[in-house]
């Protein structure tokens, strides 16, 4: 495991260097602007780096393990439909439809291949809103230093936990891919992981997860718990923007934890994210032997807790959601 472990990180470690010698020489900047949070201009694409030490674990695990070649292909042609429309739009800005076009694709060669393996018709649906639903959450939340690669790499140690086998390894090369991109972004960010990494990065999360809720059942429900600060944050400011009728698919600096980083900062809001995500596995590790009865009522809590601190943060500045989207509607 430790091989396996440092094999992937060094792979994310290098390409990503390679990825902001690449975006320095080609011009290839996120400048600051009143819909980002950041405050200078900084390379983006770095997300490429994530990408290849996936498709690494996956080829070889493929290899290792043919019995499991028709997800795994599924797995590389997805995550690379997604990476590919993301490296794209990193250069020139593409349609957020098409972008979704897309997305939803490989969620369709993911659920036909989980249909294949499983024969459970409503578990290839989930394969595919899951797809849907994660790779355009990741690209919604990566906004701040850190954030998206470290929410990924402590649910894909909850990813390894409740698959297990092949599909746990592939979990760990995620990890091992976010450790070794981090320090390129956090605490200080040298390089963004763009639309290339953040899409990758969802679509990698709800593959494994939709393999681990075929493999282990109502255990594999326990994930949501360590994926509520994503989807809590992401949902709620996805929601309030709908029902204001506002462009929800534009750009935008009002979810909460863009609400706390200018309070705080990028450290302390993605290191409380962190934390957040980390206790929520340690909850679903106790629940895991704990009656469903018990599981749904603290699951319920949870996210009221939740949905309950994203309202608190976005109390700091009740004028800004609106000041953000001038001209918008």
């Amino acid at each position: 495991m430790t091989g396996w472990l440092i094999l992937h990180a060094a792979i994310a470690a290098m390409a990503t260097w390679a990825a902001c010698r690449y975006a320095i020489g080609r011009d290839l900047l996120d400048h600051p602007g009143e819909r980002r949070s950041h405050s200078v201009a900084t390379p983006r694409g770095g997300g490429i780096a994530l990408v290849l030490a996936l498709l690494v674990a996956a080829c070889a695990l493929a290899f290792r393990q043919p019995q499991h070649r028709v997800l795994l292909a599924a797995f590389v042609v997805g995550i690379t439909m997604v990476a590919v429309a993301g490296l794209v739009d990193d250069h020139r800005p593409l349609s957020p439809w098409l972008r979704l076009l897309v997305h939803a694709l490989a969620g369709l060669v993911f659920g036909a291949a989980m249909q294949l393996t499983f024969g459970l018709p409503w578990l290839s649906v989930v394969a595919v809103l899951a797809v849907l639903v994660l790779t355009n959450i990741w690209n919604f939340m990566d906004g701040i230093n850190g954030i998206a690669a470290s929410q990924a790499m402590v649910v894909g140690i909850a990813l390894a936990w409740v698959a297990g086998g092949v599909w746990a390894w592939l979990a760990l090369a995620l990890v091992a891919a976010c450790i070794g991109f981090l320090p390129f972004n956090f605490p200080r960010a040298r390089i963004f992981m763009g639309d290339v990494g953040s899409g990758a990065l969802g679509f990698a999360v709800a593959a494994i997860g939709a393999v681990a809720l075929a493999q282990r059942g109502p255990v594999g429900l326990l994930l949501l718990l360590p994926l509520s600060a994503f989807l809590v944050d992401a949902g709620l400011t996805l929601l309030r923007r709908v029902l204001r009728g506002e462009r929800w698919w534009t750009a935008h600096t009002q979810h909460a934890y863009q609400v706390g980083a200018r309070q705080v900062g990028h450290t302390i809001v993605t290191s409380i994210y962190v934390a957040w995500t980390a206790l929520g596995l340690a909850m679903a590790s106790v629940l895991a032997s704990r009656g469903a009865d018990v599981a749904v009522a603290v699951g319920t809590a949870w996210y009221l807790a939740a949905a309950f601190a994203w309202w608190a943060v976005q109390r700091l500045e009740p004028g800004m959601a609106s000041n953000n989207n001038k001209g918008n509607a």
